[in-house]
Order: structure tokens, then C-alpha cells, then sequence
């Protein structure tokens, strides 16, 4: 059974669901959040097992499979919901709206809020420059990105290239365990590249011996993630794509 690693002065805890979700809990001082509660029992018993009491839940953007639990965490443990102000009528039981430029206080850290649309129209991370992590949700992956299911191809562009920003070393969680199909749509747009043939290859490694691959770098992404690396919204939208029917 996994435990908790730190992060600076954060522990975090990944509560594996549904066939590929990472729900992340995250402890710092008394203070516990979860992130993207797609199923409540599951973060619930998680948390159970280290002893840890949820006080928060941090949502990044409306899907069901990142708010399900909202409101079966909220029953038990009176925690505050803190989501996207332009989804707050989507996001059960919130408490907080946020949006871009908002800065909150959890464990002791503070988070910078950015508004990345693309994948839903009000999506949003939490950048946690002191731990150095970031809870992107759906927006980057591991070698690859979420699909554009509200936003534009220029949005989601531009959101990405503010990843590329962010310190090398920078921790980010995404929500699912996409990886070994995105490294895969990677080698094959970019068949020459030797980085992400190799990074490819430590994947299936890992994902053969039923190890996650997240959380990932900046400095990764930037280096294998064909649609971090993409020059234009034009480029990044002809992988997107691609990918779409890969």
C-alpha cells in the first residue's frame, strides 16, 4: 500500500480511482485537501488509513469524475470546497470561488490561481511555489494534454506554454495515468526524437511493473511533451488532432 511522500512541506498521498484517476491528498500542518474528489469512499478511506482528516477540496475544473465526491466528503467531514468561480454552478457544495490571479493559504503555502481554459471553459490549477508542486487537473499530462472540450485550440495553447514558464524542477500532479498512451502518440509524431524514444521506453518499464508515473517535471515536459514543445496554436492544434484519432 503506498504512503504519503513529502514535498517540501507538504505529505502527499495519491488514492488511485476509477480505471485511471489520481485523486491527490495532500497534508500540510493540520490542514488536509483533497484534489478532484472524483470518488468520495475512496478518498475517504485513504485518508482513513494515514490518519488524516480532510479540511479541504480543491477542484479544478466541473467533470464528474473530479467533483463526484464533493458532496459525500463534505457530509463527513464538514471540509470547505474551493473550485472555479465560472463553473461554480457546476461544482457541488463550493464554498470559495477562484479565479485567475487569486492566491490562498492551505498548510502554511500559499497557491497562485491560474485560469487555463481548454479542456473546460473555467478550468483552473494551484501552483504551490513554496512546496515547488502544482495540481494542474486535466489541462497537462505526462507527455501529452487533455482534449479541448469547451475552449479553442488557441486557449489551450497558451495555457500549456505557461507550464513552460514554471521552474524546472517543478513538480506537476495531473489527474490521470494517460502517460503510456501519450509517450506512444509522442514517438509516433516525433519518430526521430531520441529523448522521448528513451522516456518512452522508462514508461513501459515502469508501467510493466505497475509503477505511476506521475507526478512529472516541468523540465520533462519540456523535453518529451510534443505539445509543450508545439511553436504555435496552428502546430499545437494539427497534434491535437492527430492525437484525437490516434
Amino acid at each position: 500500500m503506498e504512503q504519503p511522500q513529502s514535498y517540501g512541506a507538504f505529505d502527499i498521498l495519491c488514492v488511485p480511482a476509477f480505471s485511471d484517476n489520481y485523486l491527490w491528498l495532500i497534508k500540510g500542518g493540520e490542514e488536509v485537501a483533497v484534489v478532484d474528489p472524483g470518488d468520495g469512499e475512496a478518498v475517504l478511506a485513504g485518508a482513513e488509513r494515514v490518519g488524516w482528516t480532510i479540511t479541504h477540496i480543491l477542484n479544478t475544473h466541473w467533470h464528474p469524475d473530479h467533483t463526484g465526491g464533493n458532496l459525500r466528503v463534505k457530509d463527513a467531514t464538514g471540509c470547505q470546497i474551493w473550485g472555479p468561480a465560472p463553473e461554480a454552478d457546476k461544482i457541488p457544495g463550493i464554498d470559495r470561488r477562484l479565479d485567475e490571479g487569486d492566491r490562498i493559504r492551505f498548510g502554511g503555502e500559499e497557491a497562485e490561481i491560474w485560469h487555463i481554459p481548454g479542456h473546460t471553459l473555467g478550468h483552473i490549477a494551484y501552483i504551490f511555489s513554496g512546496p515547488n508542486v502544482a495540481f494542474v487537473g486535466d489541462t497537462i499530462f505526462a507527455m501529452g494534454c487533455g482534449r479541448v472540450f469547451e475552449g479553442t485550440m488557441e486557449q489551450m495553447h497558451d495555457s500549456l506554454q505557461r507550464f513552460a514558464g514554471l521552474p524546472d524542477d517543478m513538480q506537476l500532479f495531473c489527474a490521470h495515468e494517460y502517460t503510456l498512451a501519450n509517450a506512444k502518440f509522442a514517438a509516433h509524431a516525433m519518430a526521430d526524437d531520441a529523448p522521448i524514444a528513451d522516456r518512452l521506453a522508462e514508461i513501459i518499464s515502469s508501467r510493466d511493473a505497475g509503477t505511476r508515473t506521475v507526478p512529472t517535471s516541468v523540465a520533462a515536459e519540456r523535453s518529451t511533451n510534443p505539445f509543450l514543445r508545439a511553436g504555435d496554436s496552428g502546430i499545437f492544434a494539427k497534434l491535437r488532432t492527430a492525437k484525437d484519432g490516434f
